[in-house]
């Protein structure tokens, strides 16, 4: 009961878990590199991702590293016995490391899992603000595989490495997350100040031998996981406060808080990686320039298409971190999600955090497979899809497949089952020579063209009772 009640103490619900949504970046630079133009279309074209925030939070259920972060906002608050005090909560939190031990790791069953729903590529924390390695670096102790962690001793410690691996061979392009500030370590949060908030705690123009050490920590474990994990598609750094000051947008207000000139150098990394990783794809979110390969809206769908690509990361739950009793999207809340974002152009990272014993929420299992099951006959209109105008009208959603003359109307429903009327009307501006309509699952249906309207005739025996869910999607070749 004792732990249980810790555990309790120490769960966070609501909005005080999740953290900051990024505001994108506003001017896109396009990769020059034909590699990584290649790379960044293959990854456009598989729409749908995982995303997994992992690490010793877990264990309390608590947000990913922000409850660490001396800043009184939503997500940083502290909650459970060791609250009171700063300092004496933060070992605690350290203290996790010695005893996290995920048996229950078996990254098989994601694969299986992520690949039955229609994903294609993978995003895993390597490392989160919290400093906490995932991947058996040499630069620091405070990591999966170190001794004082009881998890090291599993043949599968190197979890970082063991995901690579089974989603690789599954062919998922793989990506990995790698948070640029760490506040464990002694060269960003300096021992000789208190830290003040999310930032580096010195001036490293007054310090610069100290700046230096963190930029080559940086730099070193970043060639790490380019050198010794496999083949690595996507480098996605987070923590954009750590830029160069002269790229600092004040118009965002997480950005105004940034004191300090926070450069580590991207080009030097950035060439160090692409030599280990040719054609690497590297996001330095809300850091525009040429080294955000693609803009990362968080928790948000764009209103509209965007001139460049990007991708919706977006939380399963409520959190971006295992909490028990988490709050769950729907089957059909997640179809849509993806719809509307395919729709206008992006690609959709959807968050499962592991707990603690090393596996998912079996409600999370039960989702992917839900979506699997509308993909199986869907699909074909998502992957290898552009945005076709009007891209939208009321609950209709249009995309259309690469390089041919056909185009898929997606009527979303807001309940599980689809119910569709006995007559529907698609603007398409252009298209008067229609040669079929197949609603996919279903058949060929009755349809009339005329200066850009497409009138559907819907037989009475698929307007209800149809075995359709979600989304009915009706394909139009001309």
């Amino acid at each position: 009961m004792k732990k249980l009640s810790l555990m309790l103490f120490f769960v966070l619900r609501f909005n005080a878990l999740i953290a900051q949504e990024h505001e994108m970046s506003k001017d896109y630079v396009a990769p020059t590199d034909q590699l990584v133009q290649a790379n960044l279309k293959k990854w456009q074209n598989l729409k749908f991702g995982l995303f997994m925030h992992w690490g010793t939070y877990s264990s309390w259920g608590v947000v990913e590293s922000w409850s660490i972060c001396p800043e009184d906002e939503g997500w940083t608050q502290r909650k459970g016995p060791y609250s009171a005090n700063y300092n004496t909560y933060v070992k605690a939190y350290e203290n996790l490391q010695t005893k996290f031990n995920p048996v229950k790791f078996n990254p098989d069953n994601w694969v299986k899992a992520a690949k039955d729903a229609g994903m294609k590529y993978v995003v895993f924390t390597t490392k989160h603000h919290d400093g906490f390695n995932m991947f058996d670096t040499k630069q620091s102790d405070y990591k999966i595989t170190s001794a004082k962690t009881p998890f090291s001793s599993n043949p599968k410690s190197n979890v970082t490495k063991e995901i690579f691996k089974a989603f690789s061979k599954e062919n998922f392009m793989i990506g990995a997350y790698f948070s640029k500030p760490d506040w464990h370590n002694e060269n960003y949060w300096w021992p000789y100040f208190p830290a003040k908030d999310r930032n580096v705690n010195y001036d490293p123009a007054k310090h610069p031998e100290q700046w230096q050490k963190f930029k080559d920590f940086t730099y070193n474990q970043i060639g790490e996981l380019m050198t010794d994990y496999g083949k690595v598609d996507i480098l996605w750094l987070d923590g954009g406060w750590v830029r160069p000051k002269n790229t600092i947008d004040t118009a965002v207000d997480w950005q105004k808080a940034i004191t300090f000139n926070q450069d580590i150098d991207m080009p030097k990394i950035a060439a160090m990686a692409r030599q280990k990783q040719p054609g690497l794809i590297v996001v330095d979110r809300t850091v525009a320039g040429q080294y955000e390969n693609y803009t990362t809206p968080e928790q948000t769908v764009p209103t509209k298409p965007l001139d460049h690509p990007w991708e919706s990361c977006i939380t399963m739950g409520n959190s971006w971190s295992y909490v028990p009793g988490d709050k769950y999207k729907s089957a059909n809340e997640i179809v849509n999600l993806l719809i509307k974002i395919v729709s206008r152009g992006g690609n959709l990272l959807m968050n499962i955090g592991p707990g603690p014993d090393g596996d998912w929420d079996p409600v999370a299992y039960s989702r992917l497979k839900q979506i699997g099951a509308w993909i199986k006959i869907n699909g074909e209109g998502i992957y290898n899809s552009t945005a076709v105008a009007p891209y939208s009208e009321g609950s209709i959603y249009y995309t259309k497949a690469a390089n041919s003359n056909t185009i898929y109307a997606f009527a979303t429903s807001t309940t599980d089952a689809v119910t569709l009327p006995s007559d529907i009307a698609l603007h398409l501006t252009g298209i008067n020579k229609v040669k079929s309509v197949t609603l996919l699952g279903g058949k060929k249906v009755k349809f009339t063209a005329d200066n850009g309207i497409i009138n559907i005739k819907v037989p009475a025996g698929l307007q209800s009772n149809n075995g359709l869910s979600h989304a009915a999607v009706f394909k139009i070749q001309y």
